[in-house]
């Protein structure tokens, strides 16, 4: 495997060969990212001086709206610092990314196969809260119930610095819908996160290394859903990396986006050669079964969703998932960094 991927054409970034236009980008992405941050920075500091002019006016004639008012406005002050407090944290290479979250079921039929489709509502609430765009790249349904495996797309500055606190195995503790007897039931299912490369690192692929194959595509709902062969399965033969398309409007457009999965994957693979941690882009992968799990959700006998690397826990689980998940990321990052 090593030594197929040593023939890839990866270009490392060095600015001695960047173009006019390459050159151009960059820095417009960097003025972008400085701008985002100044506005947010200019932004909690208008809330801190209200909050001085609103104790001042308080001080001099007390009044009821006055308290509320001042409230309401320390309470989001304190929630904009806290938000500000997490993005520093994010130093990685590739954190201001967009992530590519892929889902796979683990051994519990359709038990664990609804738990796939209730993490992946529960990621999409939570992107969603942030402003982000949450697009369904491919997804292979359950038999009766619940989503075998799916690939989803999060698009946004940070995105993938964020996520990749969730990568690893999620367990599940439930009385199961599906079980008639009402026996409480443990499955899992595991998330790989990674980061989605934007044209800035080059990547040359052989054409000749890739099979691509065009099949229709699964699951309900899409008015070219079952109708034409648009979905796409593209394999690098030297490595064995597939990636499939299915949700795009088009063949061409599923295959564009099944290319750019490769990409990363292939990116993914390379960088871990050149990196002492590999947890850095993708985590320490495990078998998706018990004793492997980076978090617990239980909902029977108690409630709780607790992170066994960090030991947060939120006992609030039907938040947690509606998307309630800053408080396992900051304490995920803030671990990184200790």
């Amino acid at each position: 495997m090593d030594q197929r991927i040593a023939k890839l054409n990866l270009q490392t970034e060095d600015p001695n060969t960047w173009t006019d236009q390459e050159l151009s980008q960059r820095i417009q992405k960097e003025v972008k990212l400085l701008r985002d941050k100044k506005d947010k920075i200019d932004a909690i500091t208008r809330k801190h001086d209200d909050i001085i002019t609103l104790i001042e006016m308080g001080m001099e004639e007390p009044d009821t709206s006055t308290l509320e008012e001042l409230q309401a406005t320390t309470r989001a002050f304190v929630k904009d610092l806290e938000a500000m407090k997490l993005e520093t944290l994010l130093s990685g290479k590739y954190d201001t990314n967009n992530a590519i979250l892929t889902y796979h079921a683990g051994a519990g039929g359709t038990e664990a196969q609804d738990w796939v489709q209730m993490l992946i509502r529960m990621h999409s609430r939570w992107s969603e809260s942030k402003g982000y765009t949450v697009k369904t790249l491919d997804y292979l349904d359950g038999e009766e119930a619940g989503i075998k495996s799916a690939t989803l797309s999060i698009e946004g500055v940070n995105a993938y610095g964020y996520l990749k606190s969730e990568n690893g195995v999620h367990r599940l503790v439930r009385i199961s819908p599906f079980d008639s007897s009402g026996r409480r039931h443990t499955s899992f299912a595991s998330l790989e996160v990674m980061p989605e490369y934007t044209e800035d690192n080059k990547i040359e692929i052989n054409p000749d290394d890739l099979k691509v194959d065009t099949y229709r595509s699964g699951g309900a709902g899409g008015q070219h859903v079952n109708k034409t062969s648009s979905a796409i399965r593209i394999t690098h033969i030297p490595t064995g990396v597939v990636t499939t398309c299915q949700n795009e409007r088009s063949q061409l457009q599923n295959k564009e986006t099944a290319m750019k999965m490769l990409k990363s994957k292939l990116m993914e693979l390379k960088e871990r050669e050149h990196k002492e941690k590999v947890e850095d882009l993708k985590g320490i992968q495990m078998d998706i079964a018990w004793g492997s799990q980076i978090r617990s959700y239980v909902f029977c006998p108690y409630t709780l969703a607790k992170d066994h690397r960090t030991n947060f826990e939120n006992g609030n689980i039907n938040a947690v998932m509606d998307g309630e998940l800053d408080g396992f990321i900051n304490a995920y990052l803030s671990s990184q960094v200790e």
